[in-house]
């Protein structure tokens, strides 16, 4: 726990300086910056479906036997700049999935306040739940993403990409501006996450109790770079902690150490070039966590890789917009967060194209082949290939 002490005792620090000639109070009410908005996405995933046994429990459940028209998400934000230095940001999501039978339950999916060190808020400390710094594409929106599911291999870090706890970013002024253009511009940008970014978490993840004394620590460096018309951003990051299995995740006869406690930890790699017009996303992650062994009936700490390259290219047409885009991914290793960290093998490729006619409304037509191998103590073989064609419509507000 000194970790986590070292963090407070720094963030007290850090708030006794620039203490002095602080401005009066402003007679600006914390109402006049508050605002609400959102976006909700509804699929259909069953055209030219060759395999219903094709499965994906980390991304949309829909897809397969029994899948119909589905809610995806359904996010409202409230967030709002209360103070110079106090902003707070909170996104509860109405179509998540309580068991196999109950959906569009509500779900907090962040709920944190970002404490500023200096009147420009380059250096800040987020407190609450929030997405843990580890990844571009899991840093990246759903409402801003291209694939309609993020990829198994660095996704699999983190069931939802979020967890409580503590995280240090900083960015200078400038570059801050720029990741909120590369959003607001329509360029698929994963928003402001710092140049730097460092903290602790619970590493059970979000909505999940703490089930050890040991926190995850996260680091992350990640700077995008203009050159002429261009932008790139390159970044690397790494986390480190202990997952504990809970009881509701193994399966009756499958083995496991005395702890049920595992090593989690991995490092990755991110590059970016923004669409204009043409765009790449890829990275590429290595670790070690707890994976399934059917030779052995147990669970045990494994080595893991994956990674994913997105290619797209942004037309602009008369106020619209089209983009055709192309995504590969693989991933060897377990899930942490399934049943017996289930075991995976997985390539997909995934061709599609998303239309804007408007700010307001996208629709996205992707084409889906997939071959995955997930196995657990109660499925031991399960090897399923097939493809299918997966239609989203989006409203954002």
């Amino acid at each position: 726990m000194k970790k986590v002490s070292l963090f407070f005792g720094t963030l007290a620090m850090l708030l006794s300086l620039d203490s002095v000639g602080q401005s009066a109070p402003s007679t600006k009410k914390w109402y006049d910056s508050f605002s609400i908005r959102g976006y909700g996405q509804v699929r259909y995933n069953r055209l030219f479906e060759t395999n219903d046994k094709l499965k994906s429990e980390q991304g949309d459940r829909s897809i397969g036997d029994n899948g119909g028209f589905f809610i995806r998400r359904l996010r409202i934000i409230f967030s709002g700049q209360i103070n110079e230095r106090v902003y707070f940001y909170i996104q509860p999501d109405f179509a998540s999935s309580a068991s196999s039978t109950g959906l569009h339950f509500g779900q907090l999916r962040d709920a944190y306040f970002d404490l500023g060190l200096d009147k420009d808020n380059e250096f800040r400390f987020r407190v609450g739940q929030s997405k843990i710094p580890f990844g571009f594409e899991n840093m990246q929106s759903s409402q801003n993403r291209l694939p309609l599911d993020r990829n198994d291999a660095l996704n699999s870090a983190a069931s939802n990409e979020r967890d409580l706890g503590v995280f240090f970013y900083w960015a200078p002024a400038k570059t801050r501006k720029l990741f909120s253009s590369l959003v607001n511009d329509g360029l698929k940008g994963s928003g402001d996450y710092g140049v730097f970014a460092f903290g602790a978490y619970n590493g059970q993840t979000a909505n999940k109790p703490e089930l050890n004394d040991e926190p995850h620590i996260v680091a992350r460096l990640s700077y995008p770079l203009e050159i002429k018309n261009q932008v790139i951003e390159a970044g690397i990051q790494a986390y480190s902690g202990q997952w504990t299995m809970a009881s509701d995740q193994l399966s009756a006869g499958v083995k496991s150490n005395s702890t049920k406690t595992y090593l989690d930890e991995r490092v990755a790699a991110s590059f970016v070039l923004y669409p204009k017009p043409f765009g790449i996303q890829a990275e590429y992650n290595v670790g070690t966590g707890p994976e399934f062994d059917k030779k052995t009936g147990s669970i045990e700490n494994r080595r893991l890789s994956g990674g994913y390259a997105t290619f797209s290219y942004k037309l602009d047409l008369n106020k619209q917009v089209l983009i055709p885009f192309l995504r590969i991914q693989n991933y060897e290793g377990g899930k942490k967060h399934e049943l017996d960290a289930r075991s995976y093998r997985v390539n997909e490729t995934e061709i599609g194209i998303e239309w804007q006619p408007n700010k307001n409304f996208e629709l996205v037509t992707m084409y889906t082949m997939s071959t995955r191998r997930a196995e657990d103590f109660k499925l031991k073989e399960n090897l399923q290939t097939g493809n299918l064609l997966r239609i989203q419509a989006q409203v954002n507000f």
